[in-house]
């Protein structure tokens, strides 16, 4: 309850983007924004590794998935390797052997690479 209401100074409270009454404001919420890491900061550990019945998989390590865009970056590592993928905790995995163009693709964003056997 505020100060004035009942009073005739009380004043229902307004919208601060579009100033009409809360009660009729059609603004959407806010979305607060997310702070991206620069990817010069990070390196990215790159290997191949076996899954089941023998299937390769190219799993990226080392990038925070807080910090970083995974949906956009797996989405562009698909595309430039012609594969499938899937975002694992804070790892991505693109299906097949392609470390040697997730590391191009990787570095021209600007990440540091570093690919181990």
């Amino acid at each position: 309850m505020s100060l004035f209401a009942g009073t005739q100074f009380y004043q229902e409270p307004k919208c601060e983007r579009c100033g009409l009454l809360e009660v009729d404001c059609q603004c959407p919420p806010e979305v607060p924004e997310r702070k991206l890491i620069n990817p010069a900061k990070q390196t990215a550990r790159i290997r191949k590794e076996k899954r089941r019945k023998g299937k390769t998989v190219t799993v990226i390590r080392g990038l925070m998935a807080e910090d970083n865009d995974f949906p956009k970056l797996l989405k562009l590592l698909k595309n430039k390797c012609g594969s499938g993928g899937s975002i694992q905790e804070d790892t991505i995995e693109i299906q097949g052997d392609c470390r040697d163009q997730v590391a191009i693709h990787l570095s021209a964003i600007g990440f540091k690479t570093k690919i181990d056997s």
